[in-house]
């Protein structure tokens, strides 16, 4: 049995395509929404858990719709033709109102001007920065003061944004001199200013967001129409022998399109600041999109790549009753029951590793610059990278320890990672380049082996369906954590993300120490190059 990776590299573009779009959808909507539009954390997670609630209705509805397909290109690859046209054109147009609001932000206001003075000014010298900080507040104390004279804002929102803004400010400011710890209280204080001002613009002139959110809702359902086709598509082409290594280079290919994702943050400079112009990185995901969608349809040939997978399947005696699925009885469909006790505690591990990652990847772009001061894009970088080294190694790992002890594995470190983060400071946070590097290794290992083993319980005309379960689980924990995280941040403060994220990663090696199917079959007699047995015809 070779796995033919050039084969699974072609298929594995189309999963390239959905993590890039969603990696710069996670780190540049987040700020967004927080940043131009000034929603508040809990707010901001509802709108992006908006993926998610389409994902979770729509993604076992198109996974379920493509299993029936008979179209001539196959099964899945219309829903990806369409899908991506649709999701690169609306998320392009995404910068429309992004730069609408920033506008608007930059007439009505004097945050972009003082924003760059605190974070943007290479300043050392003391008396300047002391300085900086009195004009700063002045003008965000006049600023509030216009803002009840015309009656934007009611007499006892202003007088809570003095208790909470101004009269803090003017306490650390009156003395000569600022320390360490008051420039940094200074700096969350001016971030609730420009979160509350910013949301005062978006109020009183809403439509904008509303464009905003009606576009970002079209590239989302797109995305949800293509993502089940896209994923479904790698099992319906390999032998399940394979499929741990197949998924290891799918996710390769994601970790690729992340790390293509950042690279484009990065190269324009997007990642360290707020109030930047986003049109450099829609324009090239979108236009990636469309790039990279036609290699995948020149090299990609659906109904080929299926009947191969069924003459390998009868070569090498793997087709039990797969091929019969016509003469299958309602009962030979159903899942015996102790596989249903697996397929729930996998299902419940997902979840809950889902809703400590996803709170990462959501919050990530608002807490590194704002709590550690750094750049957001590095980190995650690093950690895609580590997960492409990763991947392939992890999924011939599978193939000797299996799958469950290799997740068992990377839900410990990934818990570590996460906790550790937490008491880390602006002085240190050159530590979080480490931490994520483990970080991509940890969400590879259980990334690589836990849709196989959702999988390995289907049987070969539902595969979709199954991949239907997979993400409906994943999506509801990504529906739920944005916003719970968020609320928890509003109330305790940006500190608490990463030991929420811990706690639920935690509680998963509980519910995944239990499974007893799903995993695959160990063969001990070969030899470890025996694994890296692949044909790149």
């Amino acid at each position: 049995m070779k796995l033919n990776v050039k084969k699974i590299f072609f298929v594995g573009l189309a999963f390239l395509m959905i993590s890039m779009f969603w990696q710069t959808y996670d780190a540049i909507v987040t700020k967004i929404l927080i940043d131009k539009f000034g929603l508040n954390q809990m707010w901001s997670g509802l709108v992006m858990a908006l993926d998610n609630v389409l994902a979770l209705f729509l993604i076992p509805v198109f996974g379920a719709l493509s299993d029936k397909s008979k179209h001539k290109r196959g099964r899945r690859t219309p829903f990806i033709i369409v899908g991506t046209i649709i999701a690169a054109l609306a998320f392009m147009t995404l910068t429309y109102s992004d730069n609408v609001q920033k506008s608007k932000i930059e007439v009505e206001s004097q945050i972009i001007e003082d924003y760059d003075l605190i974070y943007r000014s290479e300043s050392t010298d003391d008396t300047v920065i002391l300085n900086n900080w009195k004009n700063i507040q002045d003008n965000i104390k006049s600023e509030w003061q216009s803002l009840l004279n015309q009656g934007t804002i009611s007499f006892a929102k202003y007088s809570e944004y003095r208790d909470d803004i101004i009269l803090p400010m003017e306490d650390i400011l009156g003395d000569d001199q600022i320390t360490d710890d008051e420039t940094t209280e200074l700096k969350e204080l001016f971030d609730h200013h420009a979160n509350e001002r910013a949301w005062v613009i978006t109020s009183n002139s809403p439509m904008t967001f509303f464009v905003f959110v009606l576009t970002l809702f079209v590239a989302l359902l797109a995305m949800s129409a293509f993502r089940s086709p896209a994923v479904a598509l790698m099992p319906d082409v390999t032998i399940k022998p394979l499929r741990s290594k197949a998924n290891a280079i799918i996710n390769l290919m994601g970790s690729l399109g992340a790390l293509i994702a950042l690279g484009s943050i990065m190269l324009f400079g997007l990642d360290k600041f707020s109030y930047v112009n986003y049109t450099p990185a829609f324009i090239t995901i979108g236009v990636l999109m469309f790039v990279i969608l036609g290699i995948f349809l020149w090299r990609v040939k659906e109904p080929e790549l299926v009947a191969e997978r069924i003459s390998k399947e009868v070569k090498f005696d793997l087709v039990e009753e797969e091929e019969n699925e016509d003469e299958w009885t309602e009962e030979e469909a159903n899942l015996s029951k102790s596989k249903k006790v697996a397929l729930i505690l996998i299902l419940a591990s997902v979840t809950l590793w889902f809703f400590g990652y996803n709170a990462i990847t959501t919050k990530l772009s608002d807490y590194a610059p704002k709590v550690l001061e750094m750049g957001y894009a590095i980190p995650i970088y690093i950690a895609h990278g580590s997960a492409l080294l990763a991947f392939i190694p992890i999924g011939i790992l599978a193939t000797r320890v299996g799958r469950k002890k290799t997740i068992l594995f990377g839900i410990t470190l990934l818990t570590i990672c996460f906790g550790s983060v937490y008491f880390l400071t602006p002085d240190t946070s050159f530590i979080m380049y480490i931490i994520f590097g483990l970080t991509g290794i940890a969400w590879a290992t259980i990334n690589v082996n836990s849709y196989p083993m959702v999988v390995e319980l289907a049987k070969g005309s539902n595969v979709g369906k199954y991949t239907g379960y997979y993400y409906t689980f994943s999506m509801a924990a990504q529906i739920i954590t944005p916003v719970f995280s968020g609320f928890l941040m509003d109330q305790f403060g940006r500190e608490i993300l990463f030991p929420y994220a811990a706690t639920f990663v935690a509680i998963a090696f509980i519910t995944m120490f239990f499974v007893k199917h799903g995993d695959t079959k160990i063969d001990k007699k070969s030899s470890l190059i025996e694994n890296f047995d692949v044909d790149m015809d």
